[in-house]
C-alpha cells in the first residue's frame, strides 16, 4: 500500500508535519501490542523484503536508480541482512517487562522512543529502510524513511511494501512512511527537527546535520578498513575470504576492505595468493591511470565507483589481462591526505602496504584510520591471538575482526556474535554517539523500577583503606 498523496503540499515543514501526526496516530493504536504481536509485525516487515521475488525485483531495481553495486549480490544482501535481524529481534524482548534484577531491587520496563526519523543511503537503498523499520517497530515506534534522491524510488517501493504487509496482518500502515518526492536537503532536515530520534546511516554531512537538529540523534561513521595478513596466516583461506568481501556488492559496502597491510615475511606469497583468487596487481603506470580515473578533482568519480570490475578496468585503460580479474591490487608505501590510496575507495580496488614487522603493521593500520575510518573496524588475518588482542586494546577502534570475511561479519554474521546491522556505530572517535552496532536497544526506552534492598555500604575503611595507607589521609 502506497502512501496517499494527495495529502502532501510543496511545504516540507507542513509535508513532514502530515507525516509525523499519522505515525503518532498509527503509533496509538499499535501501542497496546503484546510481544507477540509486535514480532508478527516485524515479521510481517522481514517478509516484505525476504521474500525472493521482492528481493530480486528490489535488487535490480536499485541498481538501475542509483548505479552503484550488482544486482545478485544486493539480492543476497536484502535476504542476508533482513534474515539475521529477524534471528536477533525473535531473541529478544522489547515489550513490558524486559529484565529483572532482584538483587539490585530493579525492573526494566521497555517503552517506545515515538517517531523516528531515518536516513538512509544510496548504497543500500532497500536493505537499509527495512533493517531500520524492523528495528523500530520491534519497540513500537513508528518510522519515517528520508531515502537518498539516487534511491528514492527504490526505497518507496520497498515502504509500499513494508505498508502492504503490515496491512495484510492488520497493523497500522502508517508505522512505516517514506519521505514523498522530491526528497531535498530541506525536507529531510524537517523531518530531523520534527521526530522524536533520528538515525542516520549514509553521508557524514548528514550525520552532522543530525546532530545539528536538537533531536536525539544516532550517527555512523564512514568507512575505511586496513586489514592485517600476519605472518602466521592461512594465506589461501584470508586470501579467498578478502577476495570476497571485497567484491561483494562491487565494494559498496563501508565495511569492505581498503588496505591489507601484509608482514614482510608472507609478502610474495600473500599477494600470489591474492592474485590466485582474482586479483590483478597493477604495474606503477597503470598505478597512476586508476588514481587519475578514481578521483576527480580530489573526488570519488561515480562512474567508476561501484561498478563491475570490468567496467572499471576499461574506464582505467588496464591491461586486457586485467579484464578477466576480480578486483585491482595497487602496491602502496605513503598514507595521508597526499596518498590518495589510503583512502577509502568505494571500488574494486585493494592498497596493498607492506610492513617489516608487527609493530610496523600496527603502526600503518593507525595512519590509515587517521586519514578516515578511525573508530570503524579493523581486521586481522592470523594465528597469534595475541597480535589480535593488541589490536583490540590499543587501536582506536570500535570492532576488530579476526579470520574473517569483514563485509560478512563486521555487520553481523552467522559465525558472528556482532548483531545484524547495516549501521556501524565509530563512537566519539569519529563523532558518533554509539560504539556498537546499532540494534533494537537503540531504539527503547527504559523505565526503571526500583524497591528497597537490604542496605549495601561498605565502610569507609572498605573505599579508602589502601589510598589512606599509600597517601595518607
Amino acid at each position: 500500500m502506497s502512501q496517499p498523496a494527495e495529502l502532501f503540499g510543496r511545504d516540507p515543514i507542513a509535508t513532514v508535519d502530515t507525516l509525523v501526526r499519522r505515525g503518532r496516530a498509527a503509533m496509538e493504536a499499535f501501542a497496546a501490542s503484546d510481544q507477540a504481536r509486535v514480532d508478527e509485525a516485524v515479521t510481517a516487515l522481514a517478509w516484505s523484503l525476504y521474500k525472493p521475488e521482492h528481493a530480486e525485483a528490489l535488487a535490480a531495481m536499485a541498481v538501475d536508480d542509483t548505479g552503484l553495486g550488482n544486482a545478485a549480490d544486493k539480492q543476497i544482501k536484502n535476504q542476508r541482512k533482513t534474515f539475521g535481524t529477524l534471528r536477533d529481534l525473535m531473541r529478544v524482548k522489547s515489550v513490558g517487562i524486559i529484565e529483572e534484577q532482584p538483587e539490585l531491587g530493579l525492573v526494566k520496563y521497555a517503552k517506545p522512543v515515538g517517531v523516528v526519523g531515518a536516513v538512509t543511503p544510496s548504497t543500500n537503498p532497500a536493505a537499509t529502510p527495512v533493517n531500520k523499520a524492523m528495528m523500530a517497530i520491534k519497540g513500537r515506534n513508528a518510522i519515517v524513511i528520508a531515502p537518498s534522491p539516487a534511491g528514492l524510488a527504490t526505497t518507496t517501493r520497498a515502504v509500499a511494501l513494508m505498508r502492504a504487509e503490515l496491512e495484510k496482518i492488520g497493523a497500522p500502515a502508517d508505522l512505516v512512511q517514506v519521505l514523498p518526492p522530491p526528497v531535498d536537503k530541506d525536507i529531510t532536515n524537517a523531518l530531523m527537527a520534527a521526530c522524536d530520534l533520528v538515525v542516520v546511516t549514509g553521508s557524514q554531512s548528514n550525520v552532522r546535520a543530525a546532530y545539528r537538529s536538537g533531536t536525539p540523534a544516532i550517527g555512523v561513521g564512514a568507512g575505511n578498513v586496513p586489514v592485517i595478513i600476519d605472518a602466521t596466516a592461512r594465506l589461501d583461506e584470508a586470501a579467498a575470504k578478502i577476495a570476497a568481501s571485497k567484491c561483494f556488492d562491487n565494494a559498496t559496502s563501508c565495511s569492505s576492505e581498503n588496505a591489507v597491510i601484509i608482514l614482510d615475511d608472507v609478502y610474495a606469497e600473500a599477494v600470489a595468493a591474492l592474485q590466485r583468487v582474482g586479483g590483478y596487481l597493477a604495474n606503477a603506470a597503470e598505478k597512476d591511470a586508476i588514481q587519475r580515473t578514481l578521483w576527480v578533482d580530489g573526488r570519488l568519480n561515480r562512474r567508476v565507483i561501484a561498478k563491475d570490475f570490468g567496467v572499471f578496468a576499461a574506464e582505467c585503460g588496464l591491461d586486457d589481462g586485467a579484464h578477466t580479474s576480480r578486483f585491482v591490487m595497487v602496491e602502496e608505501t605513503g598514507i595521508g591526505p597526499e596518498h590518495p590510496f589510503s583512502d577509502e575507495k568505494l571500488a574494486l580496488v585493494l592498497t596493498v602496504y607492506r610492513a617489516k614487522s608487527f609493530d610496523d603493521a600496527v603502526g600503518k593500520v593507525r595512519a590509515i584510520m587517521g586519514v578516515k575510518g578511525r573508530g570503524h573496524s579493523v581486521g586481522i588475518h592470523t594465528e597469534e591471538m595475541a597480535h589480535a588482542r593488541r589490536l583490540a586494546e590499543e587501536l582506536d577502534t570500535a570492532r576488530v575482526l579476526v579470520n574473517m570475511a569483514h563485509t560478512f561479519g563486521n555487520g553481523g554474521g552467522f559465525d558472528s556474535g556482532l548483531n545484524f546491522t547495516l549501521s556501524m556505530g565509530c563512537g566519539t572517535w569519529q563523532g558518533n554517539s554509539i560504539s556498537e552496532n546499532l540494534n533494537y536497544r537503540h531504539f527503547l526506552n527504559i523505565t526503571h523500577l526500583a524497591v528497597p534492598i537490604p542496605e549495601d555500604r561498605p565502610s569507609e575503611e572498605a573505599l579508602f583503606g589502601d589510598y589512606w595507607e599509600k597517601y595518607g589521609k
